[in-house]
């Protein structure tokens, strides 16, 4: 459709409004280079939904996991692998056919559903991180503090800024008017690769974008900055040595999943605009295929509790 003169949206005479975008993905790559990364690809995404797949089982089977760390975690899980398919079998797709096309309709759909389950990661993360505050600086009260109904609160809560952040976020992009250059610097729908292509000024919703992330990554981040400055500090407290390392065991596996997530996405969504979008691609690769899997094989897979549950509901003996 031919669109002329200049409106209130400032698009160009005689441009063409865009029906349909087209990812660039990896295709500056040799088809080699392609054919590698969707085996490794496929391989890690795969590995990603079967170990997500069996913490949530063994926390559904077995009472002893039944606490609110495991019900945080398997919220997580099952977010993950929501965020995972979002995003992966597109990537995988372009892969083997580059400049695959899109429509509007189905970019807009991605974006939605890859920020609702990115964020909803983002306060379950922070979640945990209280978790884990009250289990070690307040362990008399951590049962009345952490019930049941407190852990469905923080899961829900969760959900719903991830929810809300996505109808915010899609309503302001796909307001704008695209027309000509539907080539996405990306290998799915993000918010910068897509203002990139609109013919309008972008200026308000950058800002609006930039609010927002900070917002939704930095908040999370001091929240759980705060958690475990007092936890250490309790933990310094403690008189046994024996009682500081296993209290620093518990901390570990989340501390190391917040810095590899936190840290990758802060990078890509607060940074100033890059003219490097290759280097972006790979970074993102990261939050998008790396961490998802980092979840369960570190927090949970190798957790000897989440171990003896896949034990038991197999009809094995457990490990001493």
């Amino acid at each position: 459709m031919l669109l002329g003169g200049a409106g209130a949206d400032r698009r160009r005479p005689n441009t063409t409004a865009v029906t349909e975008f087209t990812f660039e993905g990896f295709s500056a790559l040799g088809w080699q280079r392609r054919l590698l990364l969707f085996v490794v690809f496929l391989a890690l995404h795969l590995v990603t939904l079967g170990s997500n797949a069996l913490i949530l089982a063994a926390v559904r089977l077995s009472r002893h996991l039944h606490t609110p760390m495991y019900f945080l975690l398997s919220a997580l899980s099952l977010s993950e692998t929501c965020y995972s398919v979002a995003i992966v079998p597109r990537m995988l797709s372009g892969l083997l056919s580059p400049r695959e096309a899109v429509s509007v309709a189905g970019c807009a759909t991605q974006l939605f559903f890859y920020l609702t389950f990115g964020v909803t990661n983002c306060f379950l993360l922070a979640a945990m991180g209280y978790d884990r505050y009250v289990a070690i600086c307040d362990p008399l009260r951590y049962a009345v503090v952490m019930g049941q109904r407190t852990c469905v609160h923080l899961a829900c809560g969760s959900w719903s800024v991830g929810l809300s952040t996505a109808i915010i976020q899609v309503s302001s992009v796909f307001s704008l008017p695209f027309c000509d250059a539907s080539v996405i610097s990306h290998f799915f729908c993000d918010i910068r690769p897509l203002m990139k292509l609109a013919c309008a000024d972008t200026t308000i919703k950058e800002l609006l974008t930039l609010l927002i992330s900070l917002c939704v990554l930095v908040l999370p981040m001091v929240l759980i900055f705060i958690s475990y400055v007092l936890i250490v500090s309790t933990i310094l407290k403690m008189a046994s040595a024996e009682g500081q390392r296993k209290a620093f065991a518990t901390c570990a596996s989340h501390l190391t999943v917040v810095i590899v997530h936190y840290g990758c996405t802060s990078f890509i969504y607060l940074k100033p605009k890059s003219q490097n979008s290759l280097q972006d691609r790979l970074l993102s690769v990261t939050y998008t295929v790396i961490t998802p899997l980092l979840n369960p094989v570190v927090y949970g897979l190798r957790n000897k509790e989440v171990k003896q549950a896949l034990l038991r509901a197999v009809g094995r003996k457990p490990l001493p």
